[in-house]
């Protein structure tokens, strides 16, 4: 999975009407909203768009025949593999019309020229986990956990008797960090959640 790094745009002509799709990461649905609310043209013909949050997905085809604009959108998404994000393609109609095919094509074509050019991260699903050290153990794991890109300290809080690291570890690698963690700290380390 990949999200986008930063907003882009990409315009294009096809038979007269423009094309303009704006792409942005958004957080959640809330923020979705407000981007479309904001870039949307109210003078335009039509503002499609698509969005997807995890399994969460929204898609609207704003007046053109059902199908042929926010669903080619999200396979736009989709296709590039990307998450936490919201596409809108603003059409201002040319004169002359598309049929299905040629807005299926003239929409996700758009859209999907504008995520190819995007700059893009990989996105790692992560879950966090508590893990409680006592203060021989802390310098040694943090060192270790230092040499995994993925894995971050989230929170380090201490006790009196050590340190709470509240880590965030790819879904894929849990049990691997947390059998490290145990390795080196000879079963010390308390798994909290």
């Amino acid at each position: 999975m990949f999200i986008l790094a930063a907003p882009a745009t990409q315009s294009q002509e096809i038979k007269r009407s423009r094309f303009l799709a704006v792409a942005a990461p958004v957080s959640d649905e809330e923020a979705a909203r407000a981007f479309l609310a904001e870039h949307s043209v109210p003078d335009a013909n039509h503002n499609c768009w698509a969005w997807r949050l995890g399994q969460a997905y929204r898609f609207t085809d704003d007046g053109e025949p059902s199908g042929t604009a926010g669903k080619p959108i999200l396979q736009a998404i989709d296709g590039q593999e990307l998450d936490q994000v919201v596409v809108l393609v603003t059409r201002w109609f040319g004169g002359t019309l598309l049929g299905s095919g040629g807005l299926i094509r003239a929409y996700g074509g758009t859209a999907a020229l504008c995520l190819q050019s995007a700059e893009k991260r990989r996105f790692v699903l992560r879950q966090e986990r508590s893990v409680a050290l006592v203060f021989s153990d802390l310098a040694l794991v943090k060192a270790r956990l230092s040499g995994f890109s993925d894995v971050s300290v989230a929170r380090e809080t201490f006790t009196e008797n050590g340190a709470v690291l509240d880590l965030l570890i790819p879904d894929a690698d849990v049990d691997v960090i947390l059998g490290l963690i145990r390795d080196l700290t000879s079963g010390r380390a308390e798994v909290i959640s």
